[in-house]
């Protein structure tokens, strides 16, 4: 799938949030919205990116999003890893796991996870 601008990011959270909606729906939640038809304009768009899929329902259309919220934040991230750090996995936890920055429960959190993906699970 295609990355997202900061508007396209901020329709799909609020699809995300609501599970579906309208265009109309999307402006009223929208926060500093831009116009109704460029509302329009950005869920035909993400509609070709295929982030998006759409239903009638009367004389409206009803968006909803094409994946899961977990899965796109999977893409997402991976499409991060991939263009800023390179692939490198280490490289982007490294980026956040700096001294001070995580609670110790996040890191026991971490270190769990590290500890099960050692193990396979």
């Amino acid at each position: 799938m295609k990355t997202l601008s900061r508007r396209e990011r901020q329709i799909m959270e609020i699809l995300y949030a609501r599970g579906q909606a309208t265009a109309g729906e999307v402006q009223e939640a929208m926060a500093d919205a831009p116009s109704y038809s460029a509302i329009r304009a950005m869920l035909r768009i993400l509609e070709d990116k295929g982030h998006v899929q759409h239903t009638s329902d009367a004389n409206r259309y009803v968006y909803r999003p094409v994946e899961s919220p977990e899965r796109a934040r999977k893409n997402a991230l991976r499409d991060l890893v991939g263009s800023l750090f390179e692939g490198s996995v280490e490289r982007a936890v490294a980026a956040l796991v700096e001294p001070g920055k995580l609670k110790k429960e996040e890191l026991d959190r971490l270190a769990d996870l590290i500890d099960r993906a050692r193990k396979g699970e």
